[in-house]
């Protein structure tokens, strides 16, 4: 009978360590997400001040759809800002240039062979 006990105490105290792993998981989860919302709203803000509302609006449909892209683009925006390359508001017109030069830089160009035998 003693050993029963031992074994309900040993499988409660791997149950407790598991709750309480999982517990800090989703501790370190919740974090990294406020975290992240901090940063997206600070950027927001920054964007806000740095582009019309219609670059604004082209940025946002953009991360509708490519939200890779609009990351990269706000990134570059805000770089060139920074670096006194352009100066706010940027507005729609500079925003599709900084968007063709983005999109010129990363395309890859490839070539399919094909090889018969």
């Amino acid at each position: 009978m003693g050993l029963s006990y031992e074994y309900d105490d040993e499988l409660e105290e791997i149950r407790r360590r598991k709750m309480l792993e999982l517990q800090r998981r989703l501790e370190e989860e919740r974090r990294r997400e406020e975290e992240q919302a901090r940063l997206r709203a600070q950027k927001d803000a920054i964007l806000r001040r740095l582009l019309t509302s219609k670059a604004r609006e082209r940025l946002a449909n953009l991360r509708l759809v490519r939200p890779e892209i609009a990351e990269v683009a706000e990134n570059a925006v805000i770089q060139l800002v920074q670096t006194g390359r352009i100066t706010p508001p940027v507005d729609d017109d500079t925003l599709v240039q900084i968007l063709l030069e983005l999109d010129r830089s990363t395309r890859r160009d490839f070539e399919i062979r094909i090889k018969r035998k």
